[in-house]
């Protein structure tokens, strides 16, 4: 992996993660944070759209995947420290 991949994939991360942060109301975990959300969500939302059927390419769709991911993560999330 080249060092421009690498900061494409932090980039998307990061902006996945606010994204999901904002959609899901405050619940962001600061740049760090957020890159770690975006890039456990981009894995977990790509696994979810494979179930699905759907196929997003290109820079929008990693964003897109990576973003709906990152809101099921913080919505799994939440739920495990409200028990």
């Amino acid at each position: 992996m080249d060092i421009e991949r690498l900061i494409i994939i932090l980039a998307i991360g990061a902006l996945a993660g606010w994204l999901a942060g904002n959609i899901m109301k405050g619940r962001g975990f600061g740049i760090i944070g957020n890159i770690i959300v975006g890039i456990v969500g981009a894995i977990l939302g790509g696994f979810l759209f494979s179930l699905l059927g759907i196929s997003a390419g290109g820079l929008i769709g990693s964003l897109i995947t990576a973003t709906v991911g990152a809101v099921v993560l913080l919505y799994l999330v939440s739920l495990v420290n409200r028990i």
